[in-house]
């Protein structure tokens, strides 16, 4: 099942419900799909052996952790070599601040996203952490004004 055309109907509507709600009991996901409980529950263990379902996990208020500020940066590195490279991303995805860290294809080669307390943890991250690393070349960050949706997938 490692493709999206595997998927029936039902696979769907579940992975629907569990999105919304990842706690709901078997008994009520299997109503809310029109299924008894029992083949609910043998869907949902297949669609996690087959990876389709990665994990379970609570989503928590950025504020109640003390990490109300979210940049996103555009880095642009001057490394061509692996090993460089390599470093730069083993160095990047170990700090605390970073909650999500993609390689892009084309220009910025990085993607990242932080989150913070407030303005002045942002420049010491900035200052302190990433704009030393010697494989940067540009660093670009993005405020936002106001975020319109945010989905998990």
């Amino acid at each position: 099942m490692s493709n999206d055309a595997t998927l029936d109907t039902v696979d769907r509507e579940i992975l629907f419900h569990l999105r919304q709600d990842g706690r709901l009991t078997n008994v009520e996901l299997a109503r809310r799909v029109g299924l008894t409980p029992p083949p609910c529950l043998r869907r949902v263990k297949r669609l996690e052996e087959a990876g389709v379902i990665t994990g379970y996990r609570a989503v928590i208020n950025p504020q109640a952790l003390g990490r109300g500020l979210e940049v996103l940066i555009d880095v642009e590195i001057y490394a061509q070599d692996r090993k460089s490279f390599q470093e730069f991303e083993d160095t990047v995805a170990s700090y605390e601040e970073v909650i999500e860290f993609r390689r892009m294809y084309g220009r910025p080669d990085y993607f990242i996203r932080v989150a913070v307390a407030d303005h002045a943890a942002y420049e010491a991250f900035l200052t302190e952490k990433l704009s030393g690393l010697p494989a940067v070349l540009r660093l670009e960050s993005h405020l936002t004004m106001k975020k319109i949706k945010a989905t998990e997938q």
